[in-house]
């Protein structure tokens, strides 16, 4: 490894002329605006502030790795001298914050003119604080890009800004450059001091010296990825699924991104339920008979063992988002536990296709499983191992070979909630198991709404609010309240629905929105028993009595739940 320092100038010819690219493996861009921002001022001031060590890798008589141009950057148009390991974020945001590319994403990056200036008379002309760099958002209003002074030289020096691509190394800046000053000085607003301010900032991007260490041509596939992993030191720390791409496309040549977009194509529903490169590795793992732990991501056998489980990983993506969603748990919103996604896609991935007895006593054996993880503490504390465990009993009861007994199953150990714990669970709009467990329960009943008797829905269910059935103006008026943010006060009803229920009582909105609907008796009450409320304890008035009427419809439907039966 050979320590080296290369000008931002002789960067940008080389990613212009495609001899600098990445390893396909690289993740794609992570940075915030704010960090493209910080990056920029560290170079323009005087002195400038190190930016860190880059990490190359020579190439040789062929590739180690595919490869891909930075973001924005032209194709190569022959082979590449050196791939980028490390300080991808570095370079792509130097080279689109510099070349304008950002604005394909609707933002423009602008150098304010707040520093101090000199006289303008003497040699000195870089006697001047840092400048403040802005990445100011852009958008298009009736044809017209917003904000209309950035869209002409003139109008943009006038507000105190000048553009970052004035600054860019080699030809693109001094094209941007030249129009620039064409037109400040058609305006008459050019001076000798702006042309020897803009011309030192140029001078110190295109001579500022980026350090880097060069990994030689000889080096092998192996040991250029143990490195990367390990030297990736960059503000975004590697996360465990950008290690396992690497280790994939070291071991196969396969790009884990394109398999995933391939997934997300088929099943795009799998995005509703969180982060879903985090959602494939834990059911890789499973399926590999792994726990999904980092310690299993960062062996190098999981990477090489990646491609070989993914036709199952598919199918089971396929089946188990499609039983998520029918079982009423229709995103990350109302997700109990991130278990429940992967272990149901992990146990549907080996249930046959055109499964007909098979399925069906899966789908029971699956639903057991779900809500019990979703209803009971098993999950609480280390749930990586324990979702293996059960998983590799589950898998074999499926299969129909001799297993040991599921933990999960255990109610000695993992009890379901009593009527009582769920009179004290708290609000479903907040990060809790049972309350999220409990709304999911009522939804699964239908949840149509009080107005439109429109069934939650998963295109619908953003459009939804948490409404409370004893409305907080006439229980203690504190929206802080624990008695009053129960899950069992709460119901999903559109937007319109909950603004004209107001500080009534229950028996009060009811009766209202039965009239204005036109709607007798039993129409309401089926509304309502769709979410597991009982008609005539809401209507009676008394809070403590209707939680308990409640709690008594949701336990009995999660004792059936969680036998594997579909409540009457």
């Amino acid at each position: 490894m050979e320590a080296r320092n290369k000008k931002i100038e002789d960067w940008f010819a080389m990613v212009k002329q495609g001899q600098v690219v990445l390893p396909r493996f690289q993740r794609h861009e992570a940075w915030r605006h704010a960090q493209v921002v910080g990056l920029l001022e560290n170079i323009l001031r005087d002195p400038p502030l190190p930016i860190g060590a880059l990490l190359t890798l020579e190439v040789g008589d062929q590739e180690l790795f595919h490869s891909r141009p930075i973001v924005g950057a032209p194709k190569p148009q022959s082979k590449p001298s050196m791939h980028l390991l490390d300080g991808q974020q570095r370079m792509t945001a130097l080279w689109r914050s510099l070349t304008g590319d950002y604005r394909n994403d609707g933002i423009e990056v602008f150098i304010s003119l707040n520093a101090k200036e000199d006289d303008g008379e003497g040699d000195n002309a870089e006697m001047f604080d840092a400048p403040k760099v802005e990445a100011i958002k852009r958008w298009d209003r009736k044809g017209v890009m917003q904000p209309v002074w950035a869209n002409d030289p003139v109008s943009m020096f006038k507000e105190g800004y000048l553009p970052a691509t004035i600054l860019c190394p080699g030809s693109i800046g001094e094209e941007a450059l030249t129009a620039w000053e064409d037109a400040i000085e058609e305006s008459g607003l050019l001076t000798k001091q702006l042309t020897k301010r803009t011309e030192a900032l140029r001078q110190r991007v295109a001579k500022y010296d980026v350090p880097f260490l060069s990994l030689s041509s000889k080096t092998g596939r192996d040991t250029a990825l143990d490195v990367f992993i390990k030297m990736n030191t960059s503000a975004t720390p590697l996360k465990d699924f950008d290690i396992v791409v690497a280790q994939l496309e070291s071991a196969t040549g396969d790009s884990l991104h394109d398999m995933v977009g391939e997934l997300v194509e088929s099943v795009p529903a799998a995005r509703d339920y969180g982060r879903i490169e985090d959602m494939i590795l834990s059911v890789a793992a499973l399926l590999m008979d792994r726990p999904p732990l980092k310690k299993t991501y960062l062996d190098t056998a999981y990477g090489n063992d990646f491609a070989s489980i993914w036709t199952r990983l598919k199918h089971g993506f396929k089946h188990g988002i499609a039983f998520l969603r029918s079982e009423s748990i229709l995103n990350e919103q109302c997700l109990p536990s991130e278990v429940a996604v992967y272990l149901t896609c992990a146990l549907w991935a080996d249930v046959p296709e055109h499964a007909f007895d098979d399925g069906g006593n899966a789908r029971a054996l699956i639903r057991k499983a779900l809500w019990r993880g979703c209803y009971t503490n098993r999950y609480g504390k280390t749930s990586a191992t324990r979702a293996y465990a059960d998983y590799r009993v589950l898998r074999d009861m499926i299969a129909g070979k001799e297993s040991g007994p599921c933990e999960l199953f255990d109610e000695t150990y993992f009890p379901l909630p009593a009527k009582e714990e769920m009179l004290l669970a708290g609000w479903p709009g907040r990060k809790d198991r049972l309350p999220r467990a409990m709304l999911a329960t009522w939804i699964r009943r239908g949840g149509l709404d009080f107005a439109d008797g429109a069934s939650i829905t998963p295109d619908n269910f953003h459009s939804r609010e948490y409404h409370h059935l004893y409305p907080v103006g006439i229980l203690s008026g504190d929206r802080a309240d624990e008695k009053v943010n129960r899950a069992l006060n709460c119901a999903l009803i559109t937007w319109t629905t909950n603004r004209k229920v107001g500080a009534q009582t229950p028996s009060g909105y009811i009766s209202k929105r039965a009239v204005a609907a036109s709607l007798g008796e039993e129409a309401v009450r089926q509304r309502l028993e769709s979410h597991l409320i009982p008609y005539d304890a809401l209507i009676a008035d008394d809070y403590d009595a209707f939680l308990i009427a409640r709690a008594d419809r949701i336990h009995a439907d999660m004792i059936q739940l969680c036998q594997g039966g579909v409540p009457a």
